[in-house]
């Protein structure tokens, strides 16, 4: 049967394997029991050496790429991290699990894309090894931790509040008597066994509760616990120095994270891809196109709203932060680029506020609730500053197709050569981008 710590590390057994490791030198130093079980685990994918981790420092690295790499790379190959699903590895994957936790606490802001990601993909680790455990094995471990879990053998949704807050979780999708969640099919047959004419009730537990909705539960409680836990090790870094080994990690982190998304960062940007590769980077006013600079330089009473809101909001900030928007796949957020919103608060609400200001009459005059629906459509929900605690509660909008512009707002549509053909303002920014480069190099040269 799997360990309960393979699936939460921060259970009593896993509490143990850390009290009972020694010394975090050794975390440094190559481990033959851990390199034996890589290369011994089933379907596992040696293209090179490389692929195997030979150190404990090694494998909490390899958490952290295995998340990076599952969400940006297309040609994410999951054999080559077969190791992660063994459940031999538990030992092991506990010790790098939590010297990730501190070196993490003491490098990022709690609400950082590094932490979120961190805890995000501890939440898919979670449910990918449920998902190889036989059922009957998987249904008793998931009970054994909710047991584990759970204060005087009750989970109450208050527990759940903030991960409800989050919106990872719905209460609608939980079952409550009197506050306490009801997941056991035992209890829920106690208390609602006659309550059904005609239907088995435990056909009618299987659908209301079942085992999904156990796993989903078990899972966003271990990522909450993991995110207080790394507060506490925050907290606790501002008393006591934390390991050598720790610090140097946390080091490596901070150089090898961004170092890695950044392999997955470029692309061809919609029809305009054949102009060349659109990275993010500086703002070229010279390569707005020509209903982007209508905007800026104002906007008259009748169009305000959607001209600044709508179109100049996403416009500006996938052209400085992510011009792939279109050539991308994976669902993306404003942080996930800008991790400190430093770009953002110095550079593209500026520009956006400015914009504002030069409307006939400013806009924020007389509609200042404007700013909340532009902090709205970075993803920010609705508030009057960016904060990393509200991002998600919105989506980051998406520029808005030439066509819509020509419907909504077509006073601002004066099109010209560098238009022809796209259908949409970013792409006529990169190529209009592109042309301004290639214009310069052959000045240079």
């Amino acid at each position: 049967m799997a360990e309960i710590s393979y699936i939460n590390p921060l259970s009593e057994e896993g509490k143990r394997i850390i009290h009972e490791y020694g010394d975090l030198n050794q975390l440094n130093q190559e481990d033959d029991d851990l390199v034996n079980i890589i290369i011994h685990t089933q379907n596992q994918k040696i293209s090179d050496d490389s692929i195997i981790p030979k150190t404990y420092k090694d494998l909490a690295i390899n958490r952290i790429k295995w998340a990076i790499e599952k969400k940006n790379n297309k040609n994410f190959v999951n054999q080559e991290y077969e190791y992660f699903f063994n459940q031999d590895i538990f030992e092991a994957d506990v010790i790098a699990f939590h010297i990730l936790c501190q070196a993490i606490a003491i490098q990022f802001n709690v609400t950082s894309r590094e932490t979120r990601m961190f805890i995000e993909y501890q939440g898919k680790l979670i449910e990918e090894r449920l998902s190889k455990i036989a059922p009957s094995l998987r249904y008793q471990i998931i009970d054994d931790i909710l047991r584990d879990i759970s204060t005087d053998g009750s989970i109450k949704w208050t527990s759940l509040k903030d991960v409800i807050s989050s919106k990872k979780l719905s209460l609608m999708q939980l079952l409550l008597d009197d506050g306490e969640i009801i997941l056991e099919k035992e209890e829920f047959l106690e208390k609602y066994g006659n309550k059904f004419d005609g239907r088995p009730a435990d056909k009618i537990y299987d659908i209301i509760v079942g085992q999904k909705l156990k796993e989903l539960i078990l899972s966003r409680l271990i990522m909450q616990n993991t995110e207080e836990y790394i507060k506490r090790i925050k907290e606790m870094s501002k008393h006591v120095e934390l390991h050598p080994f720790i610090i140097e990690l946390a080091e490596e982190l901070k150089e090898m994270i961004p170092e890695e998304i950044g392999k997955y960062n470029t692309f061809y940007a919609g029809s305009g891809g054949i102009y060349g590769t659109v990275k993010g980077g500086k703002l070229v006013p010279e390569a707005f196109p020509p209903c982007i600079q209508n905007t800026i330089d104002g906007v008259s009473s009748g169009g305000r709203n959607d001209a600044i809101v709508l179109l100049l909001t996403s416009f500006i900030s996938y052209a400085r932060l992510y011009p792939s928007i279109f050539g991308s796949d994976e669902p993306i957020k404003v942080s996930d680029i800008d991790t400190d919103l430093s770009i953002t608060e110095n550079e593209i609400l500026p520009l956006i506020y400015e914009a504002a200001d030069n409307c006939s009459p400013p806009l924020f005059d007389d509609q200042p609730q404007e700013k909340l629906n532009i902090i709205s459509k970075l993803g920010f929900g609705l508030h009057s500053e960016i904060n990393l605690e509200n991002e998600g509660e919105t989506k980051w909008y998406t520029p808005m197709s030439c066509e819509k512009i020509k419907m909504h707002l077509p006073q601002l549509c004066k099109e010209d050569k560098s238009c022809k053909g796209l259908n949409n303002p970013l792409s006529c920014y990169g190529r209009r981008k592109y042309q301004i480069d290639k214009n310069k190099k052959e000045e240079s040269s």
